[in-house]
């Protein structure tokens, strides 16, 4: 088996260990679960590698430590010197990824073994409350959001490109990257996990299921066109995604939000989500 700094690569083999792991904590987990759940653990299939920490083969299903290296550095589990494992394995290749997110506590401990290579960061969000909901909305869903259509995909881009130039600070096409944004934003679609309200050819309320695990979905980009908001929009729109979620997909409707987002946890809130944990996001 490959190892680095005490990092163990994970393949196929490793499936019943990494999916109990998962399992245990499937909110948290929904982002790698989803991945792991679709391709397997093959680097090529999954998009990025597993990575784990033992001094023996993990088959037999014990398993220490779990961190998901691609397009984000997501890790999930493990101690202090664990995560500074994990940290020299990330730190002995080219970077990859643009963010380090996760369960805060591993996200902000790795970050302290990577920030004198790979900072300083873009932003530190820290803490940003986990919340999940796992019965019908408590408020009306709003009938009007759906699922976009493959060819509304140039009516509902704009709206994507807004809400990611507001939530992460940069344009998402910038930098040679717009064709491969499209093409992202036209899978979500593809695969129904892409929903809006569309007044007059306009999209005044979008939201994604950005990640869809067998127990969870995580809703993300949720906004508001700026000319309807204080109306109520997005709390009955993100209630009708999370009833999807929870009625038709009968799954857990999870989300990630920012501590200082008073408006969007007050939403959360009266929609019936609950919060089961704490992310922490490094933008990089």
């Amino acid at each position: 088996m490959l190892r680095l700094a005490g990092t163990r690569l994970l393949d196929d083999r490793d499936y019943p260990a990494v999916d109990a792991a998962l399992a245990a904590d499937p909110v948290h987990c929904c982002m790698v679960s989803a991945r792991v759940e679709a391709t397997g653990l093959d680097p090529r299939r999954l998009g990025g590698e597993l990575w784990a920490v033992d001094s023996r083969p993990l088959w037999s299903g014990r398993l220490q430590g779990l961190c998901f290296a691609g397009p984000n550095l997501i890790p999930l589990s493990g101690t202090p010197a664990i995560l500074r494992s994990f940290a020299e394995r990330a730190l002995s290749r080219a970077r990859m990824c643009s963010s380090v997110v996760g369960p805060a506590e591993q996200v902000l401990g790795i970050w302290e073994e990577l920030v004198s290579e790979w900072g300083p960061p873009r932003d530190v969000r820290s803490p940003q409350p986990l919340l999940a909901l796992q019965r019908p909305p408590a408020v009306r869903c709003d009938p009007q959001v759906r699922r976009v259509m493959p060819h509304e995909l140039d009516r509902y881009l704009p709206a994507a490109v807004a809400m990611f130039r507001e939530e992460v600070g940069v344009d998402p096409r910038a930098g040679g990257n717009g064709m491969n944004y499209r093409t992202r934003v036209a899978e979500l679609i593809q695969s129904g996990r892409a929903f809006a309200r569309f007044e007059r050819g306009q999209v005044v309320y979008k939201a994604e299921i950005g990640a869809l695990s067998s127990r969870v979905g995580q809703i993300q980009g949720v906004w508001v066109h700026p000319d309807r908001r204080g109306e109520g929009i997005g709390t009955a729109g993100t209630a009708a995604v999370a009833s999807v979620l929870v009625r038709e997909l009968a799954r857990t409707a999870s989300l990630y939000v920012n501590a200082y987002n008073s408006p969007a946890l007050a939403v959360y809130d009266k929609i019936g989500f609950r919060r089961v944990g704490e992310y922490a996001t490094v933008l990089l």
